[in-house]
């Protein structure tokens, strides 16, 4: 088995009865916790109109983040991208690298992240989306440039900044771009794991080396909830299914305090559902969740593997962080 990196996504998840103040301030802590952990990274998802999502100012969060921890790489899972002008994004990532060197990382992707009518109010163009994604990496690559001092339109902060570029999917579009640009490839397998074993073929086998990155790399986001047992695990991931049954029905509210029995929250159609999109997710004890990681690792071979874990207590959420690092360093180091 190769082995791999863990990192963090979170998505400053909002809870009932907490602000959005309490949320950011879970965020941090849990950052410097995961930070002490030695996870490698600790990204931030951009999404609008979805009240139990608060990260939609990503690179504010970003910031936030970075000043209150040390040594973690700070970054975006995604920033996307279309929602943006490229130039406005290499000045606030210019910002962040010049704040914080050798810390920021940029992942990108293509979809809106929200709504179809939030997506029009942003001022995305979808006519032009899948045309004008690939252009904008490319712009941004430029104004990262030390080269683009010759400019007419240059971005200070940014030019000359080394901010490594990721691309984020969630179908094949996205792994068969990131394989043409020679740059990292994350896919979003917390929620759409479908097409993930034929995204990362297509990546591998049409990669083409750049300067950069003269080898392909490859980060699987998947969903890890653990506990002291399968039991106290299986009951904090009620939360997690909960909060997918609300995305089913359109109903966006604040994540949800986990619950003894599912069944009396969801109908069978919408369990499958449910079952299908949380495909790749680690839920249970340390020795199970430890299997799961294994038998998902062989299959996948990926170099990173960053970890979602939307429990509504902090402190289990921060201690399924520790469990899932431990069971990473026992896969890693059979030694141990």
């Amino acid at each position: 088995m190769k082995k791999f990196e863990i990192s963090v996504l979170d998505l400053a998840p909002v809870k009932q009865n907490k602000t959005i103040h309490d949320t950011f301030n879970d965020s941090l802590d849990l950052a410097r916790a995961v930070e002490k952990l030695d996870y490698i990274r600790f990204w931030l998802a951009e999404h609008h109109n979805i009240t139990s999502i608060a990260s939609s100012a990503t690179s504010v969060l970003i910031g936030f983040i970075a000043n209150g921890t040390e040594k973690i790489r700070v970054g975006s899972g995604g920033i996307m991208l279309p929602n943006h002008s490229s130039l406005v994004i290499a000045e606030q990532f210019g910002t962040l690298e010049s704040l914080f060197p050798n810390r920021i990382d940029l992942g990108v992707g293509r979809a809106p992240g929200t709504d179809g009518l939030t997506a029009n109010a942003l001022g995305r163009n979808p006519q032009n989306i899948n045309q004008h994604f690939p252009k904008q990496i490319q712009e941004l690559q430029q104004y990262f440039s030390a080269e683009n001092s010759d400019s007419l339109v240059r971005a200070i902060p940014g030019e000359g900044c080394d901010i490594p570029i990721y691309i984020l999917g969630s179908s094949t579009d996205s792994a068969w771009l990131a394989a043409e640009m020679g740059l990292p490839y994350a896919f979003a397998g917390h929620f759409a794991p479908q097409m993930m074993e034929t995204a990362f073929e297509i990546y591998h086998q049409n990669y083409q080396p750049s300067k950069e990155f003269p080898e392909p790399f490859t980060i699987a986001c998947v969903n890890g909830i653990a506990a002291e047992t399968d039991e106290e695990a299986r009951k904090l991931s009620t939360t997690l299914f909960q909060a997918f049954v609300n995305l089913i029905r359109n109903d966006r509210k604040p994540y949800a305090p986990p619950v003894n029995d599912m069944d009396e929250i969801w109908n069978q159609m919408e369990k499958m559902h449910v079952e299908k999109m949380l495909k790749y997710s680690f839920i249970g004890s340390k020795e199970t969740v430890k299997k799961e990681i294994e038998q998902f690792q062989k299959r996948f071979q990926v170099n990173e593997m960053m970890i979602t874990s939307p429990i509504y207590d902090h402190q289990a959420r921060i201690k399924s962080y520790e469990i899932i690092r431990s069971a990473v360093d026992e896969l890693n180091d059979p030694l141990l």
